[in-house]
């Protein structure tokens, strides 16, 4: 009967370590009575494999939202962009916005010259027959003061019989001065020759001018 050939050395060392390998592995598994050696990576289990069962819906992303004060989420609506006041123009240019109105101008009214009427002359008589007193009130209407002037009064020499035999005149100063819408009141001693006017006689003084400046 003849031998199997024996292998030496190196290469016989491998191969027994690799059968006894083989047979530690075979051993292990024969203990749980299959018999059979666990070859290749193990099956994952059905239990863990899932699939969707509805379609899928694509939903776009929405605007950031803001949570009030209810806890409910809201949507941001997006902001517009505010104006610039115009205040920072005016600013930058010294000018005011507030148009404050312009005054209204004062009218001077016109001066207006002195106007000067006067009563009618009161008469009443002295101690001697050729010489009365004389009141005239003076009333100035004009818009300038009366400064200066004169008053004329005419006499007339009147005779027993009530003849008007002659007119004698007589001037004196105005009583300045007198003011604008003033009034002044003077009286006057008018006298004439005492020989114009013989017994019986008197005189009476009728006439008034006046000048004025």
């Amino acid at each position: 009967m003849r031998r199997p050939p024996r292998t030496t050395g190196r290469r016989g060392a491998l191969l027994g370590a690799s059968a006894a390998v083989a047979c530690a592995a075979l051993t292990a598994c024969g203990n749980s009575g299959d018999g059979y050696a666990a070859v290749g990576p193990p099956r994952p289990s059905s239990a863990t494999t899932a699939r969707p069962t509805g379609g899928v819906t694509l939903v776009p992303l929405d605007a950031p939202k803001s949570q009030d004060a209810s806890g409910t989420s809201t949507p941001t609506a997006p902001t517009a962009p505010t104006a610039r006041p115009s205040a920072s123009k005016d600013a930058k240019s010294g000018r005011s916005s507030t148009h404050s109105p312009s005054p209204t101008p004062t009218t001077v009214p016109a001066t207006t010259p002195a106007a000067l009427s006067w009563s009618t002359p009161t008469r009443k008589p002295t101690t001697h027959r050729w010489c009365e007193d004389v009141t005239l009130t003076f009333h100035n209407s004009g818009g300038t003061a009366v400064r200066s002037g004169t008053v004329t009064f005419g006499t007339h020499i009147i005779g027993a019989l009530g003849i008007d035999w002659a007119t004698i005149e007589s001037t004196e100063q105005l009583p300045v001065p007198i003011g604008a819408d003033a009034r002044k009141q003077k009286t006057w001693t008018v006298c004439v020759d005492a020989w114009r006017v013989p017994l019986g006689m008197h005189i009476e003084t009728r006439d008034v001018s006046v000048k004025w400046l």
